[in-house]
C-alpha cells in the first residue's frame, strides 16, 4: 500500500511540475467533471429518468472530450509563444493561459450542472452559490487580449 501511495505522490508531483500553473485547474475539472456524473446519475433517480448505459458512455465521452478542450488551450497557447517569438513580440506572462480560461470555465459549468443536480434530488441550496459560479462564469467568458483595445 505504501508503493502505491508513493507511486501516486510521484506521478501527481511530476504532473504539477509539468502543468505548472495548469494543475490545479486540470484537477478541479477532473473532480467536478466525476462528482458531476455521480450526481447526475443520483439525480436522475429523482428525476424518475431511466439510467442507461447508453446513455452513461455518452456522458463519459463527453466529458473526455471537455478535457480535450483544454489540450486544444495548451495547443493555442504554444501557438501563442512560438508567434510571438519568431515575429519578436513580447511573449504572453502565463504560459498556459489560454488553457487556464477554458479549464476553470468548463469546472464552473461542472459545478453549476453538479449544482443543478444536487437541486434535482430536493436539497435546498444556498442562492449565493449559483450567483457566485455565475459570476465566475461571466468573468471569464469577459477575459480579454491585452494587445485588443478595450472598448
Amino acid at each position: 500500500m505504501d508503493k502505491i501511495k508513493a507511486g501516486l505522490a510521484a506521478m501527481f508531483a511530476v504532473l504539477s511540475a509539468r502543468l505548472g500553473i495548469l494543475a490545479v485547474p486540470v484537477y478541479l475539472l477532473v473532480l467536478s467533471s466525476l462528482a458531476d456524473y455521480i450526481t447526475g446519475i443520483m439525480a436522475s433517480i429523482y428525476r424518475k429518468e431511466a439510467v442507461s448505459s447508453y446513455r452513461s458512455i455518452r456522458g463519459i465521452i463527453k466529458k473526455i472530450l471537455m478535457w480535450a478542450l483544454v489540450g486544444v488551450g495548451v495547443a493555442i497557447d504554444y501557438l501563442l509563444m512560438y508567434a510571438g517569438s519568431q515575429t519578436g513580440l513580447e511573449p504572453v506572462p502565463v504560459r498556459f493561459a489560454v488553457a487556464s480560461l477554458v479549464a476553470v470555465w468548463l469546472t464552473v459549468n461542472e459545478l453549476l450542472s453538479i449544482l443543478e443536480n444536487i437541486q434535482a434530488a430536493g436539497v435546498a441550496l444556498p442562492p449565493f452559490l449559483t450567483r457566485i459560479l455565475q459570476g465566475i462564469q461571466k468573468c471569464v467568458e469577459e477575459q480579454r487580449d491585452d494587445t485588443q483595445p478595450k472598448e
